[in-house]
């Protein structure tokens, strides 16, 4: 079996390429080919709309309800997944498909045309507000159309994102405990294969969220962190393009073998649960916080950690902030908090599945 196309040396991009601009009812998912289209949502100016970047790849093997999404810029601020998807969109050929194949780029396009995590027109978090509605905001009809036009037609869910100006952040694949062990088993070595160093287990109780509405749903499904700070992190954009090809591959949705891993190995690799509150240290006021340790390092529990400092109070000594337990950094605070704000995750190693 060949390599599959993206594992290949980087194809010239097609200046060619013509998207055609539909609303959400003209995109076709199911016959055979490549097409590449803006899906149009209506936004405030005269007849004006937001144009979502869709790719569909449909090839000989396609069955109903299979196929593999990747999705990039849920936040208008996360810049990794975006590129990576870009990226492969130029390097997949149709001729290596074998099911079906859906890339978006950048779904929350008014977010990120702003550069902003939130959508600027209703000021909304796409991330909260799944499974969406058709006669909503914007961006609840965003989480419409990926809830009833891409979900129904794809059983692999990639979600492509990257840490907030906030934090320092550990590159992560991620997913939720699920109660079908099969689900979760899938979804943890399909995280394994972006070859990030840590696969981060997280908490599912956030109301809206776009992986959990996926798993709901019964799809394999996969969440990132792959950079922070609104910069292009190149091993995140790496690790992402990665991951997609591998799950393409594993999922009988591209040809070829699974792209060769240029990160962290199995062996190095460790699964990282920070689903319990006692997880996230919390600040007892405002201040700068000075980090003592680095996003990854290994803690024992009362490691010291860091120390936050309270500018109101000059001549106090700082509050030193202590591990709640034995884990791994996951991430730490730029420096300026507010009161209640999180300054770190410690989260706890467990055992594979496997």
């Amino acid at each position: 079996m060949t390599q599959p196309s993206a594992a290949r040396a980087t194809q010239t991009a097609n200046p060619t390429v013509k998207r055609a601009i539909v609303p959400i009812t003209g995109l076709d998912v199911d016959s055979p080919g490549r097409r590449d289209y803006f899906v149009s949502f209506e936004h405030p100016t005269l007849w004006g709309s937001y144009l979502v970047p869709v790719t569909v790849f449909v090839g000989p093997e396609a069955t109903p309800g299979q196929g593999l999404v990747a999705i990039g810029s849920t936040h208008g601020n996360e810049c990794e997944g975006p590129v990576g998807i870009k990226r492969l969109l130029q390097d997949i050929t149709q001729a290596d498909v074998r099911g079906r194949i859906i890339m978006i780029p950048t779904l929350n396009v008014a977010a990120f045309a702003a550069g902003t995590r939130d959508t600027p027109e209703d000021g909304a978090n796409l991330n909260r507000v799944f499974p969406g509605d058709p006669k909503g905001t914007i961006t609840e009809r965003f989480a419409d159309f990926i809830q009833t036009r891409i979900f129904p037609h794809v059983h692999v869910v990639l979600d492509l994102h990257s840490a907030t100006n906030a934090f320092d952040f550990a590159l992560v694949s991620s997913f939720h405990y699920v109660a079908d062990k099969v689900q979760q088993r899938k979804m943890e070595e399909t995280a394994r294969g972006f070859g990030t160093r840590f696969v981060m287990v997280y908490q599912n109780d956030t109301p809206g969220l776009l992986t959990s509405t996926a798993e709901r749903m019964g799809k394999i499904t996969i969440g990132t962190e792959l950079g922070w700070g609104c910069t292009v992190c190149p091993e995140g954009v790496s690790m992402g393009m990665q991951g997609v090809l591998t799950a393409a591959v594993q999922h009988g949705q591209l040809r070829g073998n699974v792209p060769p891993n240029r990160h962290y190995r199995r062996e190095e690799q460790i699964l990282i649960d920070n689903s319990d509150h006692g997880c996230y240290v919390h600040a007892t006021r405002a201040g700068l916080y000075e980090p003592r340790v680095n996003v990854g390092d290994l803690v024992a529990p009362n490691d010291l950690i860091g120390v936050l400092h309270d500018f109101d109070a000059i001549d106090a000594p700082g509050e030193e902030i202590r591990a709640p337990h034995r884990g791994y950094i996951l991430c730490q605070v730029r420096a300026r908090v507010m009161r209640g704000q999180v300054l770190s995750v410690v989260s706890v190693p467990k055992p594979w599945m496997e």
